[in-house]
């Protein structure tokens, strides 16, 4: 599975400190599946700014597909 492959699994997240200075991005998916991805500040920041910038593409797909007519 890649990041353009649809999927029906329906997931929770949380993001908040730890008490160890961690920055902590806990998944809790179907089927008890628990993911807790523990990061230092700085690279907490360095997702922060991936996600940014993939909001800023997949906002700019959003406006270039919407000016395109509708496949059938």
């Amino acid at each position: 599975m890649g990041i353009n492959s649809p999927s029906d699994i329906t997931a929770n997240i949380q993001i908040g400190p730890t008490d160890a200075g961690m920055v902590r991005i806990y998944v809790e998916a179907e089927g008890g599946i628990e993911l807790p991805l523990d990061f230092d500040p700085e690279e907490a920041e360095e997702i922060a700014e991936e996600l940014r910038a993939a909001a800023e593409a997949a906002r700019a797909m959003g406006t270039k597909a919407a000016g395109r007519p509708k496949k059938r």
